[in-house]
């Protein structure tokens, strides 16, 4: 029997026949991922997701239980690792492995297995039973934990990660816990996944009056307005620092909640009015004078009061520190199990090279710039440029690639630009308008600013993050855009900034992370002009977070060069790039610190070019893309002979190029090359991996056509196989394969499949004349 016979007359009436719900209780071929986008040149392709053969739950969203089958030829245990695996994922505490004899039960709270007949499995209630028992759970606790989630038909439900981090928050606080720290990575729904924690306590009444703080204002607007919408009749903002004690839900920024000192509108509030609070993207409290959160949490910290932080990225600096306030985290999901999983967008990076970043600008003595200003002699390098020197024509370079770079894609592609201050960023603005001046005269808001001394590129901004607005298109920006924002549609990062901070480089990258499959973002591109992706080498990029060192009131964050920490006034309040993130000036030399001396008739070029890959495990390949792409052809097939039984025994070649992807092989990317892109994908992995001699896709189709094979068919079925050949010589193999291409307009003119595949007799004659027809293409 198959592993699905198995299933369907041993497995499935074993677990109804202990009493569980097969249509509310159990779910089969439970998917839980969407599978990683793989990314090959311009194309993209999705790779297996996770699924488990049974997952069953002891209430909605509650799961207990995973069941993995296996065939009657593999033992009974023969699925235990894959569902401890799956259990540890999914933070099940009960795995189960079967192969239709029998159950091997492991017990992931006492680390024990035991083996069960078929008619030993568990009911739902010996499960829970066990599990209260084993979790130590008091009936006062349970009462909270059963508490259900909110929803209603139609509603989004939880992924699997957001379900274990309000499950595991809603059980902490059921056990006595006060301070929470939840990190979840930028695009995976941190606010709806407190909307649920919130909920569920503020249902089973344990939490009456919450607050919710953030550190913008647009943050507290779209969680007003889309995930806590069901709390419109107890939620307020409070604004105007006017506190009215009769709602249940409150909404914040911190900063204005914390006020100055002697006139702080929190303490209006007595220190026990709220019984849980929340902190939106509390990394950033912890910068420089944004940490008058603090105040606020330490006012608040009563007895009975709750204190959860959420955040992304809470590692701000290299200095490491034991985690102070909030403690280990309950649960991590980070930026890499999302692009795993699928739920996040993947990314390719184009570091590009610039003439004076990387070989230092001198002027020659005496120089002046454009005002008139003796220009210190010294040696000017890429930390330099737009802080304390400018030159226009890297200006220029900088905007001219990134509109290269649209015309080749996509034009109407969402796109950040990242710049060193308000100023710069108004520089890129106008360069980038004058290189796309054929869309600006179509519409001024093709290119905008977007920083926090414009009023008009602030107001443009719901219209940026509208999938269905088209403008603005591209956007400039400092530290405004870093966090938060959420544009689904971005498909293009601009870093041209000094950016030294993970957690800063973190936020910016989470811009592009968010996925909008249906408007046609799958992945997006990175373009760095600064060296900024070095930072994704560090090992602290996606490493387990740690609260940052506090610091004293106007000192500087360690390991910082000074702006760079991504704070609220770190560069986009002021004017002119003199805000208190110390951006603009020109520092150190003695002069006056908000002077940039600016030159308009030095050159710039770029010298150096390169598309970073990623591996399917998400890591950097270091060595050339033909090398590894080599190595890991011949991990599969060890010889050239091995790959050509192979090739000619597999009917369908889409299975085996399938294959390969899976193992990371990059085929598509490799096309980019002038020399490549003629070539098919079989004659790719023989030059790459074989050292052999390349034929094209045209040269194949004419040594067919020399051969005469399909001349020895008549009228429609020779036109049909003539129309065939010249689709493998445009578009490859793989488009020839199975019936579906009949199904295309370019064959209408014959009729439908049906009256086709009769062409040739029947459809078995029709598939064995394209199989022979590759044979012939795939000759020597």
């Amino acid at each position: 029997m198959t592993e699905e016979d198995i299933k369907l007359k041993y497995i499935t009436p074993a677990i109804q026949k202990a009493g569980w719900d097969i249509m509310n209780d159990v779910f089969c071929e439970y998917s839980f991922t969407d599978g990683r986008i793989i990314v090959r040149g311009n194309l993209t392709t999705r790779g297996k997701s996770k699924r488990a053969d049974y997952l069953l739950f002891h209430k909605k969203n509650y799961p207990i239980a995973i069941v993995e089958a296996k065939d009657n030829k593999q033992e009974a245990g023969a699925g235990m690792q894959q569902a401890l695996d799956y259990a540890e994922i999914l933070d099940v505490p009960f795995a189960f492995s079967s192969n239709g004899d029998r159950f091997i039960e492991h017990d992931r709270l006492t680390g024990k297995e035991r083996e069960l007949t078929l008619d030993e499995f568990p009911t739902r209630e010996e499960l829970w039973k066990r599990y209260v028992k084993e979790a130590d759970i008091t009936p006062e606790q349970e009462q909270i934990i059963n508490e259900p989630y909110y929803f209603q038909l139609g509603d989004k439900t939880p992924r699997y990660y957001q379900r274990i981090a309000v499950n595991r928050t809603v059980e902490a606080i059921a056990n006595g816990q006060n301070k929470i720290l939840l990190v979840m990575a930028t695009g995976t729904g941190k606010t709806y996944t407190a909307f649920q924690i919130i909920y569920r306590l503020w249902k089973a009444g344990v939490k009456k009056k919450v607050l919710f703080l953030a550190d913008r204002n647009i943050l507290v607007d779209q969680t007003i307005i889309n995930d806590f919408k069901p709390f419109e009749k107890v939620m307020t903002k409070i604004e105007n620092r006017k506190l009215d004690s009769s709602y249940e839900v409150y909404l914040a920024l911190y900063h204005q909640l914390a006020g100055d000192n002697g006139s702080e509108p929190f303490r209006q509030f007595k220190p026990d009015f709220f019984d849980l609070i929340i902190v939106d993207e509390a990394h950033r409290g912890s910068a420089r004078d944004d940490s008058r959160w603090r105040k606020v949490l330490e006012y608040f910290d009563t007895k009975g009061t709750t204190q959860i932080a959420l955040t992304a990225t809470p590692k701000e600096t290299k200095e490491t520190s034991n985690i102070t306030y909030f403690g280990e985290p309950v649960y991590t999901y980070s930026l890499k199990q999302g692009i795993d999983d699928g739920f996040l967008a993947p990314y390719k990076v184009m570091r590009i090279g610039l003439d004076k970043d990387l070989q230092g600008y001198r002027p020659e003595k005496g120089k002046r710039d454009i005002h008139g200003e003796l220009i210190e002699d010294r040696e000017y390098n890429q930390k330099d440029f737009d802080k304390k020197i400018i030159i226009d024509a890297r200006t220029e370079t900088v905007a001219k690639r990134i509109t290269q770079f649209l015309k080749k894609t996509d034009r109407f592609a969402k796109t950040i630009v990242f710049c060193i201050d308000i100023e710069h960023a108004e520089r890129m603005r106008r360069a980038l308008v004058n290189e796309n001046s054929d869309l600006c005269k179509e519409n001024s808001k093709y290119v905008m600013r977007i920083t926090g001394d414009n009023k008009e590129g602030k107001a443009q901004l719901d219209n940026f993050i509208d999938r269905g607005s088209k403008y603005p298109t591209i956007v400039t920006t400092s530290k405004l855009l870093t966090t938060g924002v959420d544009v689904k549609t971005c498909k293009l990062i601009v870093l041209d900034s000094n950016i030294n901070s993970m957690t800063e480089f973190k936020q910016i990258i989470g811009r592009g992370t968010r996925l909008d499959v249906e408007h046609g973002k799958e992945y997006f591109t990175i373009m760095d002009f600064r060296n900024v992706s070095r930072l994704f080498a560090d090992p602290d990029f996606d490493g387990d977070p740690i609260v940052i060192i506090d610091v004293p009131e106007g000192g500087d964050m360690p390991g910082y060069d000074d702006g760079e920490t991504g704070g609220e006034t770190g560069g986009d309040t002021g004017n002119g790039g003199t805000g208190t993130g110390g951006e603009a000036g020109n520092g150190g030399d003695g002069g006056d610190p908000t002077r940039k001396y600016r030159l308009d008739d030095v050159d710039v070029k770029i010298i150096h070019e390169r598309v970073q890959y990623y591996d399917v495990e998400g890591k950097l390949i270091t060595e050339s893309l033909v090398d590894y792409t080599k190595k890991n052809i011949q991990k599969q097939y060890a010889s050239l002979d091995v790959f050509l039984r192979t090739w000619k025994e597999e009917e369908r070649k889409e299975i085996i190029l399938e294959a390969l992807k899976e193992q990371g092989v990059l085929l598509d990317a490799l096309r980019e090359y002038d020399n490549l892109k003629d070539l098919d994908d079989f004659d790719l992995i023989l030059h790459l991996a074989y050292d052999q001699p390349p034929l094209t896709k045209a040269e194949r189709a004419n040594n067919v056509k020399k051969r005469g094979y399909i001349y020895g068919y008549k009228d429609v079925a020779r036109e049909v196989l003539e129309m065939l050949l010249d689709k493998y010589m445009n578009e490859g193999i793989t488009e020839i394969e199975g019936t579906e291409v009949l199904e295309l307009s370019e064959f209408h003119k014959f009729g439908s499949p049906m009256k086709i595949v009769k062409a040739f007799g029947n459809k078995k004659k029709y598939l064995d004349a394209v199989k022979k027809l590759k044979d012939e293409i795939y000759l020597a």
